[in-house]
């Protein structure tokens, strides 16, 4: 038995529900960047970590830069309570999209986080912006 096959496999309702519930609160590279090349961005792209620097030399197109620290209820009343915020950091090994995402459900916010950030968009070969 391999290590693959040696827990049992979950039955298919179960399964559904496991997915369902991770594409609730995740999105990909490839996703947003379709919506943005299709000018579909039904959601506001963040990139909460780093200095206002790092972000204008690269970031991803559309984004603002509000790190997690200035995510507030007053900072969050310029956008209707039903936007969708769709979060991200550096990559796999940076915990601020986790930080702002967790922020922003706390403040009652819809939020998903775009898994891979910017590591996963450059590793897609997928443009960058800079200011």
């Amino acid at each position: 038995m391999s290590t693959v096959s040696e827990f049992q496999v979950a039955e298919p309702q179960e399964a559904i529900a496991h997915f369902q519930r991770r594409l609730s609160v995740e999105t990909d590279c490839a996703d947003v960047h379709a919506a943005i090349e299709s000018d579909n961005v039904d959601f506001v792209l963040l990139h909460v970590v780093g200095s206002p620097q790092t972000f204008a030399r690269r970031h991803l197109p559309t984004a603002l830069h509000l790190p997690s620290v200035q995510i507030t209820a007053e900072r969050m009343a310029h956008w209707p309570p039903e936007t969708l915020f769709v979060v991200y950091c550096a990559g796999p090994h940076c915990n601020g999209a986790d930080r702002a995402a967790l922020k922003l459900a706390q403040l009652g916010r819809p939020v998903k986080i775009m898994i891979g950030g910017i590591t996963g968009w450059e590793d897609e070969g997928l443009p960058f912006a800079a200011t």
